[in-house]
């Protein structure tokens, strides 16, 4: 017999308890923020409101339903089971955190605070919630993921981007390696390469793109693309500067050899959670196998 449904609800602590939590008391929090110049009733306000919809996210599971609660930061430690159907309430950035730790799950974006967040995620409101439940399975958009594999078997799979550079982003020392240009390899100095999807077009890949004018067409967030970019990359004797941004189509894979000390590769910012590279190590990024099925 199979299992009934499980409902995950991922959540992340409020600024208003971490504050409290910090300053021991609603009174000592308010004075902190009032020595800045905030009111503590606006951060108060969006508590109410982010628990107020996780209040009303609950009450919409079915009652066959199993139900299961995650903190943002215990995401590591939860083990998702393929039955599950994972509702993310909060902000954007929170369905990017949990998306390399699901394998196919769908996943329903419900935004606690309208007109704060963009949207792009967590495209629901709270009263939407029963009948999205009700309708499981939920028709998903499959949206573009994008990995990185170092050659001692490391892995990091991110939604947005990966970033290859320094835990300071200082500047990086590697060589970088195109598979779709006839092996083109370059040594580099830079301040880290960018490598993003779809998805990630939306934040800091394409500030990126903006401040350097580019002429590359940036990829839909289902389409199986990548663009890269190397940031403020160096000129000099040992080091050039011609490859420093691309296209990653999905048989295609960027490959940088660590040339410092020391690097790291870490995803939708959260450094964290980072590959560990030392000198002379290889890691290929490109795009991931494994898609964030979101409900749309």
């Amino acid at each position: 017999m199979s299992l009934a449904p499980r409902a995950v609800l991922v959540h992340r602590t409020t600024e208003y308890e971490e504050l409290v939590a910090r300053h021991g008391t609603h009174g000592q929090a308010a004075f902190f923020l009032a020595s800045r110049g905030r009111d503590i009733e606006e951060v108060a306000e969006r508590h109410r409101r982010a628990r107020g919809a996780l209040a009303e996210v609950t009450a919409a599971v079915p009652l066959t339903w199993r139900q299961a609660r995650v903190e943002r930061a215990d995401l590591d430690r939860f083990l998702f089971a393929p039955e599950d159907v994972v509702v993310v309430v909060g902000q954007d950035g929170l369905v990017a955190n949990v998306a390399k730790y699901l394998t196919g799950q769908p996943v329903i974006g419900i935004d606690t605070d309208p007109g704060r967040n963009p949207g792009v995620l967590v495209r629901h409101r709270p009263q939407d919630a029963v009948k999205l439940l009700a309708a499981a399975p939920v028709t998903v958009d499959e949206l573009t993921m994008v990995e990185a594999v170092a050659d001692d078997t490391q892995r990091l799979v991110a939604l947005n981007e990966i970033y290859l550079g320094t835990p300071g982003h200082q500047t990086a020392r590697y060589r970088l390696g195109l598979d779709d240009d006839g092996g083109a390899v370059e040594a580099q100095a830079s301040s880290g390469v960018l490598v993003g999807t779809g998805t990630g077009a939306t934040g800091w890949l394409r500030s990126v793109w903006q401040e350097r004018d580019s002429r590359l067409p940036l990829p839909s967030p289902t389409e199986d693309r990548l663009v890269w970019f190397v940031r403020e990359a160096w000129p000099s004797p040992a080091t050039g500067t011609t490859l420093v941004a691309g296209e990653l189509a999905a048989s295609a894979s960027l490959t940088v050899t660590v040339e410092s000390d020391r690097l790291i590769a870490f995803g939708d910012g959260i450094e964290s959670d980072a590959l560990q590279l030392t000198w002379g190590q290889t890691v290929r990024v490109g795009v991931c196998g494994q898609r964030l099925r979101l409900a749309g």
